[in-house]
């Protein structure tokens, strides 16, 4: 290589430059990383506030930064189970918890282990030939030993996805990236086949003491997996360094960062698969280990890339690849097979011997293009999108990507608590955790990451407990108590709209429309339609990009902005019915009980609330102050605003909600061939477990028997033959509690 100094040094400049515009930079990487790390943080506290042991880790590429919006990287899910001790050595035993020993021996393999169940009362094993009964079904025994079975987790796998390894693989919905969700297990003592990478030292000097140090106290995972040449399939479990992994990425620079970015372009582009991309993290932490440190410079990328692809061509040829911190652990034993040797062993040469040409065909991102125009070579295509706008795309996904688990965890807790139907219950439950959570807030001290995360997660609650309040008290005394409305107020800003809806909501509920318009009306100027973007979790459906306006504003900033450009869904549990107008009220019964048979019990439990998007309720809500107020022409300009949002806002979660709305506002008109045509578009989008069956049947009783609206003898046979089934049915339909609704 050193004969062509100039060719290599103009190449790597280049290249990075194309990395950069493609946000490949440490402004991107570190908004990267702080937005994946506050996920994990709100998803751990979320947790806690259910009053469950578990701790969420997000690892992988999307939490390293080391990806692209290209490379379309999977989100890796760990979710620790805290209620077991799994130790090393007998002085690690604590009393009364769930304690199991890891076991290495002749018959495990390198980098796994047996986990074997010890007494809660003693540090000592449980003795098989004391048991009076068989083990269950996660336990068996071997010789003396009750072992754990790496099948513990694997019943709790999310419905719909694929079991791979250890993981649960979330896989096929349109416009999401598939998502691995792996179950774990945590010990607080480092892995005892890592105690040599504590004391090697390469001549990179890399990592240093004090990253070693790091990495030794976080201890190690064991996920539910055997080895693929392991003599115990069902019984192996995996030693997982994933943190300490993380913090070894979180200490590169960022050539090497753009070097590992560009094998796993390379092995997307190029490669048949049989090569993952931990592989090419631990081929890159070898080199960097084994190299000067002064190599890893942004004018010499292009050699760093041609050394790291040839020290991964030696392992194919070996088929080893050692584990970067468990050496003995050989991550290619068994995955790679004759063909597909020959195969990549002939791709590498190949992209070794192209001296770099052959990034000019990776299209992922555009980069071969993009530095066909940064070397000015003839016949590139140019028109691509610009640095800039690439940057406010990533930001800007970064952040629906945290608003989103924000919307995630309230709806999660809140179907929690709707399982109780009794206010005081309820009440209680949302006050307590209210509690904790401002208890943890208190006792973080300076970290600015989870105080972040517990604002986020508050503001949404405190609207809700003041909603629950506020229900009650308009049931009992017909107006709003303070107490309810410094909830209210607490939770205010949780983003542009949600919060002061709810508020808006139970004052017009409560009969205050001066007060109730005020608010209206303050929403609404703060709704930019241009910039603000709806975000809801309620269930997985794919999203068109956000507003040009709404990307534009998110280069300079993170998770502050989440209270001014987004829009979580308005959710009411079952016990704020009386903060909820009687035409939203039905949402709350959508399901008939054949309905109710078609639900996924994990993921439909939002249905038993009502959910609207903010902008279609806004419009809703000024639709029914103003007629109440009777301010005529505002009602009219409502409504009209109501029915655009339903045809033009392409992200509406609930647009089957927003119809069932805007068909009973148009009965209020007595247009009511309208409404029968809104109701119908709102059972195309959703034929079951969709209120505008009920609200059908209501208006074709209302039409057919008490003589309030005259039709022509074609429509009535059109609208008889359409709806027969459900007029048919109409009294079965209405078979729940809340009867006062029709």
């Amino acid at each position: 290589m050193s004969h062509k100094p100039d060719y290599y040094r103009t190449v790597s400049l280049k290249l990075s430059e194309v990395l950069n515009d493609i946000g490949v930079n440490e402004g991107m990487i570190l908004k990267r990383r702080r937005m994946y790390l506050l996920k994990e943080t709100m998803s751990t506290c979320t947790e806690r506030l259910m009053g469950r042991n578990l701790s969420i880790y997000h690892f992988g590429s999307q939490s390293e930064g080391s990806t692209t919006k290209g490379l379309d990287s999977d989100a890796d899910t760990l979710t620790c189970h805290n209620e077991r001790n799994v130790i090393q050595h007998w002085g690690e035993w604590q009393p009364d918890r769930k304690s199991l020993l890891m076991i290495q021996d002749e018959t495990t393999s390198p980098g796994y282990c047996l986990l074997q169940s010890l007494r809660n009362d003693k540090p000592l094993p449980i003795c098989t030939a004391a048991l009076d009964h068989e083990p269950d079904i996660y336990h068996t025994v071997i010789g003396d030993k009750l072992l754990l079975k790496n099948t513990l987790y694997r019943n709790v796998a999310i419905e719909g996805s694929v079991i791979n390894g250890p993981a649960a693989s979330m896989q096929g919905l349109p416009g999401f990236s598939d998502q691995d969700c792996v179950a774990a297990l945590h010990c607080n003592s480092w892995p005892a086949e890592a105690q040599p990478w504590l004391s090697r030292q390469g001549i990179g000097r890399w990592p240093t003491e004090d990253v070693k140090r790091y990495c030794e106290n976080t201890g190690c995972f064991v996920v539910p997996v055997s080895s693929k040449n392991g003599q115990h399939e069902k019984l192996e479990w995996r030693i997982s360094t994933s943190q300490a992994e993380r913090c070894l990425m979180f200490n590169l620079n960022i050539t090497q960062l753009r070097c590992y970015i560009l094998m796993k372009m390379i092995l997307k582009t190029r490669c048949n698969g049989v090569l993952s991309s931990f592989m090419c993290k631990t081929v890159l932490f070898h080199c960097i280990q084994n190299t000067h440190s002064n190599n890893w410079v942004q004018s010499n990328l292009l050699p760093c890339l041609m050394c790291c692809l040839t020290v991964l061509k030696n392992c194919v040829r070996q088929e080893k690849c050692p584990h970067f911190i468990i050496h003995e652990n050989n991550l290619m034993s068994g995955r790679i097979f004759p063909l597909d040797k020959i195969m990549d062993l002939e791709t590498l040469q190949n992209i070794i011997q192209s001296e770099g040409r052959a990034l000019l065909k990776i299209r992922i991102d555009d980069l071969g293009t993009r530095l066909m125009v940064k070397m000015n070579i003839d016949g590139a295509f140019q028109y691509h999108k610009t640095p800039a706008q690439i940057h406010a795309q990533i930001s800007a996904q970064l952040l629906l990507d945290v608003a989103g688990t924000v919307g995630a965890s309230h709806k999660f807790l809140c179907e929690k608590i709707n399982h109780d139907k009794e206010y005081a219950i309820v009440r209680e439950t949302l006050s307590n955790i209210m509690l904790t959570l401002t208890k943890m807030y208190r006792e973080v001290g300076f970290s600015s990451l989870k105080k972040s995360a517990l604002k986020l997660l508050a503001l949404p609650l405190s609207s809700s407990l003041g909603s629950v309040i506020a229900s009650h008290n308009i049931k009992t005394a017909h107006s709003i108590s303070s107490e309810a409305l410094a909830w209210f107020s607490a939770g205010l800003n949780s983003d542009v709209a949600s919060g002061k809806l709810k508020l808006a909501s139970a004052l017009y509920s409560a009969g205050d429309m001066e007060r109730a318009e005020f608010f209206l009306r303050i929403t609404k100027e703060k709704y930019d339609l241009n910039t603000v973007e709806p975000e809801c979790e309620c269930y997985n459906h794919p999203l068109n990009d956000p507003w040009q306006g709404f990307m534009h504003k998110f280069n300079n900033g993170n998770e502050e902005l989440i209270q001014q450009k987004t829009a979580f869904c308005v959710r009411f549990l079952q016990c704020e019915i009386c903060c909820v107008p009687k035409e939203l009220q039905y949402e709350m019964f959508r399901s008939t009980q054949e309905d109710k048979l078609e639900r996924d019990e994990l993921s439909d439990t939002w249905m038993d609330c009502a959910v609207v998007d903010c902008l279609p309720y806004l419009y809703f809500l000024q639709y029914k102050t103003y007629r109440a107020l009777q301010r005529l022409t505002d009602q009219q300009y409502a409504l009209a605003e109501l029915d655009t949002t339903i045809k033009t806002e392409s992200n509406l979660g609930h647009r089957e909600t927003a119809l069932n709305l805007l068909g009973q506002c148009m009965v209020q008109e007595n247009r009511h061939t309208d409404a029968l045509r809104y109701y119908t578009r709102s059972l195309n989008i959703r034929a079951r477990n969709n209120a505008a069956k009920f609200l059908i049947c209501i208006l074709l009783n209302e039409i057919i028997n008490h003589g309030s609206y005259r039709i022509s003898e074609t429509k009535f046979k059109y609208f008889s033959r359409t709806f027969q089934g459900l007029f048919t049915n109409f009294q079965g339909l209405f078979s729940f509690q809340n009867r006062d609704l029709i």
